[in-house]
């Protein structure tokens, strides 16, 4: 069966290829090809994983790249068909709305849990390892995996996430897969583990031989290499598995400055092991960026006839057509030095723009542009070097209005978009039960203060975690109440060797 599933991959593959020729796109084959290491890597680490967080992690990894050659693939098809339709039709001359950055930050999802779940039960936590896909056309993301049990009240994800080619007409799909992370999912040590356990029962001599025979080498099969025999067959690859618990879809009618929340269809139920008790809705902040507002789309040399000024008299500026403003400097190094201009026309939704008669001294045709201000009309008058320079920069203006009517609400004010943060490594720990959870078993030793064992001061304790110190010793290393605290107080955050009282 894997040798069919191999061979139609390998069909697949041959087919992906050849549309991707024949589209003379490199680009998406080399993302397809890349996603296809990524995913075998990941298969190999799932079948080497002996704890429990690697193996969802890496489960993780494999959906996410699965996710991705599928929509890679569709959108070839979708190219290719795009392609075919056009040859068809002929040319046209349809108007195209820019692209722009869509981000998605601050991803909350609230949790209902009963009250006998979270105020009463006080045996062994359910645990579920959850995370986000999110998907826009054929760009897709991963949040953060989060560990879920009764002690919290929401999920949180803090990633921003950005996707910088959007349309107007994005759909953006948030998926929330869960996993329960109670099974033990340690497969790849599993021959280890009983040769070990056989070992011990048969004595040394015995049992090192069969451990030797049983531990893959360098020339394993494991390791794509062939000599070493093992005596019992390899498992097939099998882990963790994710389970689309909810998702919705977002769009430009979504898109606010601001905090809001939106419905989520669930999927599941309380009967399934990676079921999470969700509210049924997600709050984030969905925010655009189209590139009609943070690009120059036409820029040059333009002679401004100013509202109330002479007939006669023109000012030459250096014009700079970006968001909803006709910036115009003196000359052009002004840009470049990020000097203020000299002044600024408004252009937006309510702007009027209209091609004006010849002018008798220039012999050409100039562009009005006017502007309602407390109820006055202020029109300034732009004239260009030449004809040409005239039609392109009434194209410009044209285009940006017809990239403000179709993103919308998203061109009234250029809404802030935070840069990512780049991703944290994956911090594999042996506990992963909240603070308050971890707390509460230890009330009674701690005070909530924590004095440095070098000086006598005391500091209020915020915010800990016991963790491995900076030179790798051990925490609850240097006697009984030492321990190295990783202490957190407010925005600082510093290694003590402390006491706890």
């Amino acid at each position: 069966m894997e040798d069919k599933l191999r061979i139609l991959e390998d069909l697949n593959m041959m087919y992906i290829r050849q549309i991707a020729l024949s589209l003379q796109d490199s680009n998406i084959q080399k993302k397809i090809d890349h996603e296809i290491r990524m995913r075998d890597g990941a298969c190999k680490l799932l079948a080497a994983c002996s704890q429990r967080e690697q193996a969802l992690e890496a489960s993780k990894s494999l959906l996410t790249c699965n996710t991705r050659i599928m929509a890679y693939m569709s959108e070839l098809q979708r190219m290719k068909e795009a392609q075919v339709m056009s040859s068809d039709a002929g040319p046209t001359d349809d108007r195209l709305p820019c692209k722009g950055k869509v981000a998605i930050s601050d991803l909350r999802i609230p949790l209902m849990w009963k009250d006998t779940e979270y105020f009463k039960n006080k045996g062994e936590l359910h645990r579920c390892a959850v995370f986000c896909l999110l998907q826009v056309g054929a760009e897709i993301h991963d949040t953060d995996m989060v560990i879920v049990d009764r002690t919290l009240t929401d999920i949180c994800f803090d990633n921003t996430i950005v996707f910088s080619e959007a349309s107007p007409g994005f759909e953006l799909r948030v998926e929330l897969y869960s996993c329960c992370s109670e099974e033990d999912y340690s497969t790849g040590s599993t021959p280890r583990k009983l040769a070990s356990k056989l070992s011990s029962s048969l004595g040394r001599s015995a049992g090192k031989k069969l451990r030797v025979a049983m531990d893959p080498g360098a020339c394993s099969p494991i390791s794509n290499g062939g000599g070493a025999t093992l005596l019992l067959p390899l498992p097939t690859v099998v882990g963790p598995k994710y389970h689309l618990l909810a998702h919705t879809t977002l769009s430009l009618s979504h898109v606010q400055d601001s905090f809001r929340t939106h419905d989520l269809s669930i999927s599941g139920n309380e009967e399934c092991s990676h079921w999470v008790p969700l509210y049924g809705s997600v709050c984030c902040r969905l925010a655009a960026q189209p590139h009609c507002m943070t690009q120059q789309m036409m820029s040059g040399c333009l002679k401004v006839k100013q509202f109330g000024g002479d007939p006669q008299s023109w000012t030459n500026v250096y014009g700079v057509l970006k968001g909803t403003n006709l910036f115009c400097y003196h000359r052009q190094e002004d840009v470049e030095a990020n000097i203020e201009p000299a002044f600024t026309i408004s252009i937006n939704k309510k702007t009027r723009i209209r091609a004006s008669e010849k002018d008798l001294h220039n012999k050409a045709q100039s562009i009005c542009i006017s502007n309602h201000y407390g109820g006055e009309e202020v029109t300034h008058t732009l004239s260009a070097d030449s004809r040409e320079d005239t039609h392109r920069w009434m194209e410009a203006f044209w285009q940006q209005f017809y990239d403000m009517s179709q993103w919308k609400q998203c061109c009234d004010d250029l809404m802030k978009i935070e840069l990512p943060s780049p991703r944290k490594p994956t911090l594999v720990t042996s506990k992963q039960g909240s603070l308050y959870h971890e707390m509460g078993k230890t009330a009674t030793q701690i005070n909530g203060f924590i004095t440095d064992r070098n000086t006598p001061q005391f500091h209020q304790l915020s915010g800990w975690l016991v963790s491995d110190n900076p030179a790798g010793e051990e925490a609850g290393c240097g006697g009984p109440g030492l321990a190295w605290l990783h202490v957190v107080c407010g925005c600082k955050t510093s290694w003590k060797y402390c006491q706890i009282l």
